[in-house]
């Protein structure tokens, strides 16, 4: 028998409200001061009492709700007690035994079965979500032998979700927090950035060749989606190695470390009790009827999964097309714009069928050519000098033949530096396509003249060489001439 792996997750999101936790500091995580988003209540400071940021509950709820989670009428507070530097108290307020969402699940997974690298749709179970404060910050001084402390982010709301141990693998691991990320962004609770630690990723993980679960291994402070993927498939492999050669595996902390690609050990593994969790005496319980809960119900947009499908089933786009505008939330929305823009002609044309084939070619556009011209930067339609109008006129051009392909990545690059109408470019250079049959014929032949050991290589069977010729004449034309036009000319007279 091979060694199955047993793995859940406990992920860190520091949520996306005005307030810390517990007092009325400033949620700025990018304060480049040290200390400045400070005050007696986060700092600890003896006699002061904390007060629970009700925004911040809300959102646990409503994360909870959209991860189909039981949602818990009587939740409370406790404190988890232990010493850091970074923690101000020597405690930390969170949730032990009554965390505001229960049970639920997400469904990760590809949606094409069919590809070679596809994984399977399940539903991974989760455990809880409970709400805390974060903890500070430390610097170490490169070749200095102290540390600093940095307490801005010192009580910030910080939601804990863990899953039930229901992952197998590396990229499962990977897909969940992908897919829960996206989430947390289409409800607006957090930026969920992992590279400035929103979003922190941690990881349990056993191996055994039996249903009973091996020794259990933490791997904590993941900061990017790849590493979560290489650290879980690592970490399979050196305890699968490790009870191979009659080892026992150390239930431990581990680390990641990013150069080597390899785990390494920091310290033994703590258990519940070592906390001494007891109720918050400072903070009330809190109870919550459902009017309250439907009110935050109400508030859900709509989810990364209902977008997929209405984007199949309205626009007819491909997976990777509608993966792409699921992930860029900001462009999705503005293609929907454009799209809006076509309703009226394309409910004249061809039974509903041109609605699909522009709002397709517009897709390519956004995802190829757009994406190309924004060279990495993030797409703000503030800043985006192209107007939905526009976009669609130019899209309306090239679906009805009135400029090439060729002529309209011009027409494109001068709209995105100028923000123009696209006819009136077209108008200004010339640019339109050729009507003139009699002037393209002439071309042809010129081309043809010019290029007698092409032809030749035509002749013979050299089907490149016809697609030479036409690049010939599209050059000649500038891109307005019609390419299937020149290709039916160039082949009836040769």
């Amino acid at each position: 028998m091979t060694y199955k792996p047993t793995i859940g997750l406990e992920i860190h999101t520091e949520l996306k409200t005005n307030s810390k936790m517990f007092c009325s500091c400033k949620n700025n995580p990018d304060e480049t001061r040290p200390n400045y988003n400070v005050c007696p209540i986060c700092m600890a400071h003896p006699g002061t009492l904390p007060v629970a940021n009700e925004e911040a509950i809300k959102e646990v709820i409503k994360t909870g709700l959209a991860l189909n989670c039981e949602i818990a009428k009587e939740s409370k507070f406790d404190r988890k007690n232990y010493f850091y530097p970074d923690l101000p108290k020597g405690y930390q307020i969170s949730q032990y035994d009554q965390p505001l969402c229960g049970r639920g699940f997400l469904e990760v997974g590809d949606r094409n079965p069919l590809s070679p690298e596809a994984l399977a749709r399940r539903r991974i179970g989760i455990t809880r979500i409970h709400l805390e404060e974060d903890t500070g910050s430390l610097a170490h001084p490169e070749g200095e032998n102290y540390s600093l402390v940095n307490y801005n982010r010192a009580g910030v709301p910080l939601m804990e979700l863990v899953t039930e141990p229901d992952i197998t693998s590396g990229k499962e691991a990977r897909k969940f927090a992908e897919e829960l990320q996206l989430i947390l962004r289409y409800l607006n609770v957090s930026d969920a950035n992992m590279e400035k630690g929103q979003m922190r990723v941690e990881v349990n993980i056993s191996v055994s060749k039996t249903e009973k679960f091996g020794t259990k291994v933490e791997i904590k402070n993941l900061n990017s989606f790849r590493v979560v993927e290489k650290a879980v498939d690592f970490e399979i492999a050196r305890q699968t190695e490790l009870l191979e050669a009659g080892e026992k595996v150390v239930q431990e902390t581990r680390g990641w470390n990013d150069k080597k690609e390899i785990t390494f050990s920091q310290r033994e593994k703590e258990e519940a009790h070592d906390y001494r969790y007891f109720p918050e005496p400072d903070l009330p319980p809190m109870n919550f009827d459902e009017d309250f809960i439907n009110k935050i119900k109400n508030e859900i947009m709509e989810l990364p999964e209902q977008k997929r499908e209405r984007f199949k089933k309205e626009f007819g786009l491909d997976e990777n097309s509608i993966e792409f505008f699921i992930t860029n939330k900001d462009l999705s929305e503005y293609y929907e714009k454009v799209v809006s823009e076509f309703e009226e002609w394309t409910r004249e044309e061809e039974s509903g069928e041109a609605h699909i084939k522009v709002s397709k070619l517009l897709a390519n556009y956004l995802i190829s050519d757009v994406k190309g011209l924004l060279g990495g930067a993030e797409f703000v339609e503030d800043d985006f000098k192209i107007t939905p109008e526009n976009f669609a006129e130019f899209v309306k051009m090239i679906y009805k033949g009135e400029i090439s392909s060729k002529v309209a990545k011009m027409v494109l690059l001068e709209m995105f530096n100028t923000g123009k109408d696209p006819s009136d470019i077209v108008k200004e250079n010339n640019w339109g396509q050729m009507k003139d049959d009699g002037e393209l014929e002439k071309i042809v032949r010129e081309v043809i003249e010019k290029n007698p050991k092409v032809v030749a290589d035509f002749k013979a069977g050299k089907q490149n060489a016809m697609q030479f010729l036409v690049g010939q004449v599209m050059a000649v034309t500038r891109g307005t001439a019609n390419p299937d036009k020149v290709r039916e000319l160039l082949l009836k007279i040769l």
